[in-house]
């Protein structure tokens, strides 16, 4: 059975580095022959091979269409990702934690390029009010402009690499250390992404606040450039991403983020490498004065289109002016995709050497679902 495409462009993740293209995303018109029936069987048949940006498992069941009215399509969906931590170590305990509960509708306004997306985060922050997390991103965005996307809201800063990228096409289950410390947060602003054949780049000025604690603290500028020299090869010598940003602004203290990023596919085979620096940030976690500066390096290999492998080395200075406390995480893991990442199950062993810290074993077993 083949299904008919009712939208020709959509936004599906705004941290994937995605353009809207045509037939990006297969949906089931409203009046065509196909039975509900018919439609799950259709999807639990789809193979989803690109694992390096997002899909809903249920979109062309979960999209409504409007025939007039200002809004042409709804897309209704849900984001689960969890995970049951094991701590190794002499009196170690289990934990069982949410990475994210979400739900939310994105889709296209009538006329032009023009979209929307509003997602709502559901499982509880430490240190956080329920409805001060709660919305996540809340954004309209033109695409009207060749290999652009121009975007107004609260969404994700591009501060680092993997910092930016979405939770749901990172390969651990945590993200490296200079991703969670100075990266992997909201803010309100204006954007600007391009994608072109030899260069991408994410330029953007924000208010520095997160997580709607205060009305516009300072200001904050996050930008990201990617060179892709094989760009022009379609692929036959594989994927090379070579790149770099700063971060900066003032939320009761001046902070400057920078970052370089080198990573490389071809075929099954992945590896990549980041680095950056901060005099202080703004992360998801805290507002930081200290020095700080980390790296890491992962390597991956899928021995099947479902089955990936992969190790990581990540390395990280708290505060320089503290340069015995060096934490250096050694982490393996399994990836299997059984609906590439709109369904998967994750498996990671992390050892965490800290020289001022107690030293842990962690094993992870992850899952993620997106409806």
């Amino acid at each position: 059975m083949t299904s008919s495409f009712a939208i020709e462009e959509v936004l599906l993740d705004i941290d994937d580095n995605n353009i809207p293209q045509k037939g990006a995303n297969k949906v089931f018109e409203e009046d065509d022959e196909y039975t509900l029936w018919e439609k799950i069987q259709d999807i639990k048949s789809k193979e989803v091979k690109d694992t390096n940006s997002s899909s809903y498992l249920l979109d062309g069941i979960l999209t409504k269409h409007f025939e007039s009215g200002p809004i042409e399509t709804m897309h209704f969906f849900g984001y689960y990702r969890a995970a049951a931590e094991m701590n190794l170590s002499e009196n170690g305990d289990t934990i069982y934690d949410f990475n994210a509960i979400q739900a939310g509708i994105n889709g296209k306004f009538r006329g032009g390029q023009n979209f929307y997306e509003a997602r709502f985060r559901f499982d509880p922050v430490d240190g956080y009010k329920f409805l001060q997390t709660m919305p996540i991103d809340i954004y309209v965005a033109n695409a009207s402009i060749p290999h652009h996307i121009i975007i107004l809201g609260n969404t994700r800063t591009p501060t680092g690499y993997e910092g930016g990228r979405s939770d749901s096409i990172i390969p651990f289950v945590a993200r490296a250390q200079i991703a969670r410390n100075f990266g992997n947060t909201r803010k309100v602003g204006l954007r600007v992404k391009g994608n072109y054949d030899l260069i991408e780049y994410d330029l953007g000025g924000y208010s520095s606040d997160t997580y709607f604690r205060s009305f516009f603290p300072g200001a904050e500028f996050a930008g990201w450039v990617n060179f892709k020299p094989l760009g022009k090869t379609k692929g036959k010598y594989g994927n090379l991403r070579l790149g770099g940003g700063i971060t900066a602004g003032n939320n009761n203290t001046d902070y400057f983020v920078s970052g370089l990023y080198a990573g490389y596919e071809y075929k099954n085979f992945m590896a990549n490498f980041e680095y950056a620096s901060a005099d202080g940030y703004n992360g998801a976690y805290t507002i930081s004065t200290n020095k700080a500066e980390g790296f890491y390096s992962t390597i991956a290999y899928k021995i099947t289109p479902k089955l990936q492998i992969l190790g990581r080395y990540d390395h990280f200075i708290p505060n320089k002016n503290y340069a015995d406390d060096i934490r250096r995480e050694y982490s393996v893991g399994l990836n299997y995709f059984l609906k590439g990442q709109a369904m998967k199950i994750m498996l990671n062993y992390v050892f965490c050497q800290n020289d001022i810290l107690e030293d842990s074993h962690r094993l992870i077993l992850g899952t993620q679902l997106m409806l």
